[in-house]
């Protein structure tokens, strides 16, 4: 992943075995919102990008299936990571499974509790999760030492996370926004959307997007 960051390729081809995994649900649709543009009176054509057709239910299985692939290339048996409402941990649990690695995701203390079925999906898939913060880490037992009730935060989650990871030999931790692999992962919704684009016979003027951790941006 650290090549990739790094890397000054324009273009990297997706490997077969992702590729593989990526067709699964991939090419996601375009559709045309006409009624939106109805209601607006509005001679534009809006058009949107539907990621939520992956199994996963968002677009971050996108970059964890290709760092799963080569993650598991390199030897790598686990894969590890923090997840606030669940799904990045969900995506990771997802991409772990084609290719039988171990995933533990440590999960804010308050999204465990209040959306359990997230945590039901990622370990029907195979993960073990753990509310955050928790006694594994030091950095959880310091978090319960100042506030014992704790919700936790995703800062704490991702800081027990790759505390976890770096004490096991063949773990590594695993980030599903942000950084720069991660963001040339998430292109392959923009390649797509340009396909489509022309087989409808338009080009855009203007992309929107969500701009949360920024994954979703680099699309």
């Amino acid at each position: 992943m650290y090549r990739q960051s790094i890397g000054r390729e324009r273009y990297v081809e997706i490997p077969g075995p992702v590729r593989s995994e990526y067709q699964r649900w991939r090419p996601t649709p375009l559709f045309r919102a006409s009624r939106l543009e109805n209601a607006l009176d509005t001679p534009a054509h809006i058009y949107f990008k539907y990621e939520g057709t992956s199994p996963s239910g968002s677009h971050k299985i996108n970059t964890a299936l290709a760092q799963a692939y080569y993650y598991a290339r390199s030897g790598v048996r686990e894969m590890v990571t923090g997840t606030g409402a669940g799904q990045w941990g969900t995506a990771l649990a997802m991409a772990c499974h084609p290719y039988g690695m171990a995933c533990t995701v440590f999960m804010v203390r308050s999204s465990y509790e209040q959306k359990p079925y997230r945590g039901t999906l990622m370990r029907l898939n195979g993960a073990e999760v753990v509310p955050s913060p928790s006694t594994r880490t030091e950095v959880g037992r310091a978090a319960l030492r100042a506030d014992p009730d704790s919700p936790g935060t995703l800062g704490i989650a991702n800081a027990e996370a790759i505390e976890y990871a770096n004490s096991r030999k063949e773990a590594r931790f695993s980030i599903g926004s942000g950084e720069n692999h991660v963001l040339m992962h998430q292109t392959v919704i923009g390649e797509e959307a340009l396909l489509q684009m022309e087989l409808a016979g338009e080009f855009p003027d203007v992309v929107i997007g969500a701009m949360g951790a920024g994954s979703n941006f680099a699309a």
